[in-house]
């Protein structure tokens, strides 16, 4: 019995991880993938892992649903030789209604075994961009148009020379094209308004793959749906500027209250783990690096109006100095739509942690103006009684204690049981005076 308590967590794991596929019923398997978003490393290891199980169950074919703006080149170009190499053929298909192959997208739709999409969908748009999503110079330019151009050409050759032309003008001059036009010209195999209708027409369709020919049998398939695992939904996320930002805030923030306040760890610990999957993020989005200097100087400048009296004005330099550094790391010209910071959620942001910083600093001034309450200066202007007669020395009592004490300079004599007020501590000594 403790034996299998023990490969219970692992039960989990494998169930909630790694979503196995078990294909149910007598027909071929057909194993369906969705990319619905912008091309990230994630999404390499998510289509990976689906060959790679489309493998182990023996699949007769892969359908990767695609809607994409665009994205990484070089995972592109992973995804591509994935796609190239697998012993299942590929099918790629670009949906639902309104989706589109953008960029990266288009090239990666050309690398299927076949090439689908459904109505009222869109393909092309592939020219070459620099890493930070900005425009090429004019050599650095014609090299990636060049390279790119004779990596397509294989995958578009057996269409015949108007799919060739077109393929090049997707990258020469960002041409885009709808789904129509797209098999018209021989680009795409099949035009096919939902998955049934997708599969049906596959069904006896020939394809060609590093393993040689093979006709596909899709008839009374069984559609297996591969999900993508919590692992790859988290890095796919940490792919989104607007998390990153989140991310990145909140962990300054938090490693800011730890050094403040040493002697915790919760704060560190959350600190340390979300800059850590910030920089995942920043490392992979198209970012200028130079607005880290003003996000620097956003909470240099909070921390020091907690320790100058500005009564605010750096904390609104801060906010300043942050929205600036927010737009200029994630929006610098150039970088893609889909790959910017939401403006509104920025300034939330900025305005947030100013006021943050605004309510420290006005626990720091209360607290120094507060009188102080430990130690002997706390005892002036406290109020006692006094225990005996005080002509010019006696005892009083004051809270719970018992003290000596002596008039004050021009104060008449005190009888016992009279209240007293504290005018100063001298020693072990309070120097007191009639109470008003």
């Amino acid at each position: 019995m403790k034996r299998n308590l023990l490969f219970l967590p692992l039960l989990i794991f494998f169930l909630f991880f790694l979503h196995p596929v078990h294909a149910q019923g007598d027909g071929p398997l057909v194993l369906v993938l969705t990319i619905n978003g912008p091309i990230t490393p994630a999404m390499h290891d998510y289509l990976s892992r689906g060959l790679q199980i489309a493998e182990q169950r023996d699949a007769e074919a892969v359908i990767l649903e695609l809607n994409t703006p665009g994205g990484d080149s070089q995972t592109m170009f992973n995804m591509i030789q994935a796609i190239r190499t697998s012993h299942v053929p590929v099918v790629i298909y670009v949906s639902p209604r309104g989706a589109m192959a953008g960029s990266a997208g288009a090239i990666i739709t050309l690398a299927g075994h076949a090439a689908a999409m459904a109505p009222e969908t869109a393909i092309g748009a592939a020219s070459p961009v620099g890493a930070e999503g900005e425009d090429l110079s004019e050599t650095l330019r014609a090299k990636a148009t060049e390279i790119t151009k004779a990596n397509v050409r294989p995958l578009v050759e057996r269409r015949g020379p108007e799919a060739t032309r077109l393929a090049e003008e997707m990258i020469d001059k960002a041409r885009a094209v709808s789904s129509k036009e797209a098999l018209e010209v021989g680009l795409i195999d099949i035009l096919a308004d939902d998955l049934d209708d997708l599969l049906r027409q596959l069904n006896g369709f020939t394809v060609e793959t590093a393993y040689g020919p093979r006709t596909l049998h899709t008839t009374g398939a069984v559609v297996n749906i591969l999900p993508m695992t919590l692992i790859e939904q988290l890095l796919l996320m940490l792919t989104n500027p607007n998390v990153v930002l989140l991310l990145l805030s909140i962990g300054v923030q938090a490693l800011l209250i730890e050094i403040s306040s040493p002697g915790g760890w919760a704060a560190g610990f959350i600190g340390a783990v979300c800059l850590a999957l910030a920089a995942y993020g920043l490392g992979i989005l198209p970012v200028n690096w130079f607005g880290l200097v003003f996000l620097i100087i956003a909470f240099v400048l909070f921390i020091l109006d907690i320790k100058a009296p500005t009564h605010g004005g750096l904390t609104m330099a801060g906010i300043g100095s942050f929205i600036v550094g927010a737009l200029v790391l994630f929006n610098s010209p150039g970088t893609p739509e889909f790959q910017r910071v939401s403006i509104p959620l920025v300034i939330l942001i900025a305005i947030i942690i100013g006021l943050t910083f605004a309510i420290i600093l006005g626990f720091a001034l209360r607290a120094q103006k507060a009188p102080i309450r430990t130690g002997q200066e706390s005892m002036v202007r406290q109020r006692g009684i006094a225990r005996t007669d005080i002509d010019p020395s006696g005892q009083v009592q004051v809270g719970s204690e018992l003290w000596t004490a002596e008039l004050a300079a021009g104060e008449k004599p005190i009888k016992r049981g009279e209240r007293v007020e504290v005018e100063a501590v001298e020693g072990l000594r309070l120097i007191v005076r009639k109470a008003k």
